[in-house]
Order: structure tokens, then sequence, then C-alpha cells
């Protein structure tokens, strides 16, 4: 008897409550059948008074209490069931918050529209309400259940559709339809959001060159078990082993495809020597090679350092990084103390004298332990010691790189100690190597030195080109490599100005054997590299010149396109520098390198944290009067990180739609130098912001700070 009389005393407030609500009262709700029925059955003091009214969502109506909803399977009969305690988390809040209206309407997709859709790329959606004729408004719910945008619509004899332009968190996304401001009705999975790399910007060359390049980078990958662990990297382009080298630096372009960026760095980290220095190569048991190190190289602990980091970007993993953490900082710590590898009079990283990064020392052809001629890959006696320049700025890159890390995972001091260091470095390396257009190539211990045949002080070596993107230079330095570069563009003596070194060393300098790299302009003695191109590039946009960017990938297009393929290095006249029966037609160092310059450079997507979740935006296509609507979608295959964007130029605006993952972005639209003089107004989704003009060199750029993902910016003259 005190059950029944609770279950009445609270069914008659109910009625009471809602019988003496003022109209436009949002709630209580009151309960109708069948969902009375299903409540009374399931004890109503037991599931309470209701949330919301019934809904339709999908084909059902429901209802919804704190931890229970009702779905009516047809007029006579309802079902309870029980709401895990997040259960709100998992429906838009409109849908919850808002009454429900008269009217039902049902959501679908158009025909023939895919079921999963990209970033701002348009899809139909057909709204169905059966006897009605007037406006609606349909929402959308990105797969957090954040509002990711609103149409309006109009509804003809109960039907009618509209065009959305898909955005927020990747996935599932709700929708929907309001009328009147009352919800007619929802779909639950109206479609799925998934991003992939894309860029369209109407010119055929350069639209192809991203699939193309992906093409090339997927014949590169080596995959084996090692030690009971999966490894899978990216190949040497003139070897099939895994080299801690070519993989990193191809990072810059199979960011954007590849699920798997931790194995081998994983394997690399297991390999690490108790000093801190890594092997040069993995262990490969197919192969019969045991991990090793040419003891010439000087690079291997900063490109971990940056291999792990770039990594993270890609994953967001912050304990995979935390995991790395300790391999990090003895890494560093090796590379700036080992009397082997660090000048302590100099305060700069040593190694002998090579061609640039490479592995073999100055010197003629020596012999192997086996007995067998060979490069000189070992250090003898003779063995001329120095400075070069890419390990000092490769070394200041990854100290940054560290100082971020260590920041994120809580020691701020050591953060400023690495980032100290990092500035030091520069500092001594600026006084002793710069020469006011480029870092001289190598800087001998013992000044008496001079290599034979060449005038060293000429020599612009490949890791210039490097340095632009290694965020250790001023824009002054920049500007001077890229303007020393485009100087020496002679197409009556090379096919492109991507020298591995100009001016080469005499026949015989280094003494490889009999293999490509004796003679001047084979290999890294004067040979042609697209992964010079690609990071010289990069360089150009970065520096203020961005004309000059557009030119090397236009080029590079039209050579991969004319061939089918893009080698490692090139004889000047444009012959492929095949090395033997390894080379690969598919070389991912230079095709990573020519992403990074299309995709970072051109398109401007830039991430400052991880997964794109601070980005830094910089669309350069004003550059071109030829680009007028650009849709451009980076995506890290390794997580779900993304950013895409819609720009278009018209007679007198500029417009960029954004969308993706960061939770802040620092917008910088370049325009036209004869508009920035122009008066102009800037909006950032329809409200008027100030005008703010950053130049990087002569070239003018609209800045926007955005405290969000998604963004509407509009520049008008």
């Amino acid at each position: 008897m005190k059950t029944l009389a609770a279950r009445l005393n609270l069914l008659l407030l109910l009625l009471t409550v809602v019988a003496c609500a003022p109209v436009g009262t949002p709630a209580p709700y009151g309960l109708v059948a069948p969902f009375l029925e299903a409540w009374r059955s399931a004890g109503g003091e037991r599931l309470g008074p209701p949330l919301t009214p019934p809904l339709w969502i999908d084909d059902y109506q429901v209802q919804f209490f704190t931890g229970h909803s009702i779905t009516a399977v047809d007029a006579a009969r309802a079902v309870v069931k029980p709401l895990p305690s997040d259960w709100a988390s998992r429906y838009p809040d409109d849908l919850l918050k808002l009454p429900a209206a008269p009217q039902r309407a049902t959501i679908a997709l158009a025909d023939g529209q895919p079921a999963v859709a990209a970033p701002l790329a348009p899809v139909t959606v057909r709204v169905q309400a059966l006897g009605y004729s007037g406006p609606a408004e349909l929402r959308l719910y990105a797969a957090d259940r954040q509002p990711a945008g609103t149409v309006a619509l109009t509804i003809t004899d109960g039907y009618g559709s509209a065009e959305v332009l898909p955005r927020g968190r990747l996935g599932v996304q709700w929708a929907v339809t309001l009328i009147e401001a009352q919800v007619a009705g929802a779909r639950s999975a109206l479609f799925t959001l998934d991003a992939t790399t894309e860029l369209h910007t109407g010119d055929a060359a350069l639209d192809a060159l991203y699939p193309r390049l992906r093409g090339f980078m997927a014949q590169d990958t080596v995959a084996y078990e090692l030690n009971g662990q999966p490894v899978h990297g990216y190949r040497s382009p003139d070897n099939p082993l895994l080299w801690l080298r070519d993989h990193v630096y191809q990072g810059r372009g199979f960011r954007y495809f590849e699920p798997d960026v931790t194995s081998l760095l994983d394997a690399f980290r297991a390999a690490q020597r108790p000093d801190g220095s890594f092997p040069d190569v993995i262990d490969n048991p197919k192969r019969f090679v045991t991990a090793m190190r040419k003891e010439t190289e000087s690079d291997l602990e900063f490109l971990f350092v940056q291999g792990v980091y770039e990594a993270w970007q890609m994953t967001g993993d912050d304990a995979w990084l935390r995991q790395n953490l300790a391999a990090m900082r003895r890494a560093l710590t090796y590379s700036t103390s080992d009397p082997l590898r660090w000048d302590a009079a100099r305060g700069l990283v040593r190694r002998p004298y090579t061609i640039d990064m490479w592995d073999f020392a100055y010197g003629p052809t020596t012999t192997s332990p086996d007995g067998k001629p060979a490069p000189r890959h070992w250090l003898t006696p003779d063995t001329i010691w120095g400075t070069f320049h890419g390990d000092n700025t490769g070394l200041a890159h990854a100290l940054e790189l560290m100082a971020r890390t260590e920041a994120l995972t809580g020691d701020p001091t050591r953060a400023q100690g690495w980032r100290d260091q990092a500035q030091a470095i520069m500092q001594r390396l600026t006084k002793l190597s710069w020469n006011g257009r480029f870092f001289t190539h190598f800087v001998p211990e013992d000044p008496a030195f001079q290599p034979s045949g060449v005038d060293a002080a000429q020599q612009l070596s490949l890791s210039n080109a490097y340095a632009l993107n290694r965020g250790v230079l001023d824009e002054r330095q920049g500007q001077r490599i890229i303007e020393t570069y485009f100087g020496r563009r002679d197409f009556g003596r090379a096919f492109a100005e991507w020298y591995s070194i100009d001016p080469s060393f005499p026949t015989g300098s280094y003494g490889l054997a009999g293999g490509k790299g004796e003679n001047p302009g084979e290999y890294t003695n004067g040979g042609i590299m697209p992964l010079v191109g690609g990071e010289l590039a990069r360089g150009a946009f970065r520096y203020g010149m961005e004309p000059y960017g557009f030119d090397i990938l236009r080029r590079y297009a039209a050579l991969t396109e004319l061939t089918g393929a893009t080698y490692l290095w090139y004889y000047p006249d444009g012959r492929p520098g095949i090395q033997g029966p390894d080379t690969l037609g598919t070389d991912g160092w230079g095709a990573g390198a020519m992403i990074g310059a299309l995709i970072e450079g051109a398109a401007g997507i830039n991430d400052r944290a991880s997964r794109y979740h601070d980005l830094f935006l910089a669309p350069r296509w004003a550059t071109d009067p030829a680009f007028t609507q650009v849709r451009a979608v980076a995506r890290y295959a390794a997580s779900d990180g993304y950013v895409a964007y819609l720009w278009q130029r018209d007679a007198h605006a500029l417009t960029l739609t954004l969308t993706g993952s960061a939770a802040s972005a620092y917008v910088r639209i370049l325009i036209p130098q004869d508009i920035a003089k122009q008066p102009l107004r800037v909006t950032l989704d329809g409200q008027s912001v100030p005008t703010n003009i950053d130049y990087v060199g002569n070239t003018p750029y609209v800045a926007v700070p955005v405290s969000r993902g998604d963004a509407a910016i509009r520049i008008v003259w």
C-alpha cells in the first residue's frame, strides 16, 4: 500500500506540475502512452520524472530519464532500457534541451552520397516532414557531439534538402532537424567523417604530385620481426636495410599515410649503446645483418631525438614519448660530451672530413677489415677532423625539440638548459662557419689543411638546405641561403640547382673503390638531389620567397610525371644516378622532402604540438593568380589529428574556411603585395577583428589568432 501510494503521489505531482506550467516552460515533461505504461511497469519512482519529451531519433520515439530511456516500439508498446552514467554526453545538447515539434522529420543522405564523408567536401542531405511546408533548420554534430554546422532549408509539401560541409572531430556524426526551434527529428549516424591527406588546387600537375609520391614511397617499406617484435620502416633508396637516417628524413612524407611510425624507433632505442650512441642500421636477421655504425658518422643521436619527437607529433602518445625520454637524454649527452664526437675547444660537434652528412671520409680508397678495397668508413691515424655545419644545426634543432619534450613531461628547468645549449651552439657555429651567404661546408681542426683542386670556401653543401627548416636560422640567414641556391641555377650546367655539393671535389678526392661519387657530378660529389630541392622549396615558402617554392615543386612534378620515377640523385644532365642492383626508382628521401614542401610549405599546414592540437596555418596560394579555389586536407595516419580548409580568391576578397582537430590556431594568410596597401576588413566567423599584417621578407600575411579548430576568415578590400 505504501509503494502504491508513493507511485500515485509521484504521478499526481507530475501531472500537477505539467498542468500548472506556463506556456513555453521547457521542463518538466509529461508522460503519454505508450511511455506512461512502460514507466509504470518499470516502477515510476525508480525512473523519476522524464527529462525530455518523446523525441524522434532514427526510426523510433525515445524519452529520456535520469538513468533510463523508454523507446516506443509501436503506438501501444514501449521498452525501458538502462543508460550508462555518461549517456548525456553521447547525445547533442540541443536534442536533450529543446522541446519536441508536433511534426516528425526524418533525415537521410541523398541518393548516391557515400556513407563516409570527407572534411569540407559537400554532402547533400534529405529532410522529410510529411504534411509540412515551411522553414526548417538542419544542425550537424561531430563525433564529440560538438556543433559542426547549421544550414537553413525550406520544406515544400513535406520534402526538402540541404548541402552541408562536414567538419569537426572525425567519426560518426549526428544530425537534428528543428522546426520553429523545436526538435522534429534526429539521425544518430548520418555519415562517418573520415580524413585522408589530399590537395585540390585546380593545377593538374600539383594535384597529381602527392598521390604519385605516396605511390613511390609505398614501395620503400621494409617490415620483419626482430626479437619477437614487429619492425616497420622506410629503407634507404640505394640499400635494402633500415637506416635511422633514411627513415627519419622520410618521415616528412610518410606521416600522412603511415600508421606505424614507432616500431622502428623502438628497435633503435633497444639497440642504444651504454654510452648513449646508436647504430646506423638495425639488425636484419633475414639478411644476416647485425646492427652497426659507420665510425665517420656524428648525426645519429640528434636524428633519434628528431624521429621520436616527430613520431609523437603524429600519434599524440604522451606515454610513448615518456618511454623514450631517458634514451633521448643519453643521446644528446653523448653528442655534447664524448671526445670522439664533441670538440670541447670549439664547443661544437666534430666529425671526419666527409661530404656533408655522408659516411665516407676524405682520402684515397682504403681497405676494409675483410681485406677488400673500400671507402674510408673507418677512423685511421690520418683521418682529417673538423666541424661540419649540418651536424650542428641538426643538434641545435634536436636540443630545441628536447626542450619542448622536457616541458611537456614536466621538467621546465631541464627544458631551459637544453634550449640555452641550442642557442649557444648556433652562436658558435655562426661565428665559425657562416660566411655571409651560407655555412662553409667543413672547417678543419688543422687550419693548415686545404683540400686540393677545389675552392672549399665556395662549396655549398646540401645541409644548408636542411638548415632552412630546422628553426635555427634568423630570417636573413634563411633568405641568403635560398638566394645562393637560386643564383647557382644555370640550366646550361645542370637541369636543377639541387646540388649535393657545389663545386664538386676533383676526381679521386674521395676514394670509393670505383663506386659512384669518385667523379664530379656523381652521388654526393655534385649530383643533383631532389631531397635538396624539397628542403629548398619548403624553406622558400618559409622565408618569403614563395614563387621560388612553387617553381621547384612544378619542376619536380614535371620530372616525375615524365619519367614515372624519382632517384636519390641525378647526373647534372638529368640521367638517373644508379648505385647498383638495390637502387630504387622510388626514392622516398626526395619524395618525402617534396611532400613536406607541398603540404607544409605551399598549403602551409604546420603542427606546433601533436595531432595538430596547436596549428600554425599559412596558406600561400595567393602568390600565384592562377589559384582561385583550393581544398586542402592533411591527416596523420597514426592518429585522428587532421586539418582541412577551403581557400577561395574572389575579385575583392580572400576566404578561408577551416576545420580539424586543433584546439587553437594561428592563421596567417598570404595576400598580394598591392592588396596589403589598401584598406582591409577582416572578419572571423562574421565578426570584425583587428587587421594584423605580418611580413616575411617582402611578403605580407594577414594574421588571425583562432581559439579553436573551426573558423571562417574573410579578408575584403
